[in-house]
């Protein structure tokens, strides 16, 4: 594949650093980038995602999916040939190991209950 074949992608985390720029061929699946990007999670950042079940990239406003390339979910307007495109990561937040033991009559306990004599 030539290398003008390539695209420039740069993905931005939550805190406003980058991970890459690099370059993918447009046949790259989003599933593939998500593994990169969980492989290539800066040490330093709190958050780290576990699997790639935990990222949602963003293109443009829009959530990419699984299992489309990175050719079909590039939004061709406004993209300049050479240009790098930024992608947002977002991490789900851990979920707890625990499930909520808060229960339905615990809430009712909370309840203010006001009467007009």
């Amino acid at each position: 594949m030539a290398e003008e074949d390539l695209v420039e992608v740069k993905f931005r985390l939550f805190d406003g650093s980058d991970i890459g720029p690099n370059k993918y061929s447009p046949a790259t699946s989003i599933s593939s980038l998500k593994e990169i990007i969980v492989n290539t999670w800066p040490q330093d950042k709190n958050n780290a995602p576990k699997t790639i079940n935990d990222i949602k990239l963003i293109n443009a406003g829009k959530i990419l999916e699984n299992n489309k390339t990175l050719a079909e979910s590039r939004v061709p307007v406004g993209e300049l040939p050479g240009g790098v495109i930024t992608m947002h990561v977002v991490v789900r937040p851990p979920i707890p190991d625990k499930p909520n033991e808060k229960t339905h009559a615990d809430s009712q306990k909370n309840r203010c209950s006001c009467s007009i004599l």
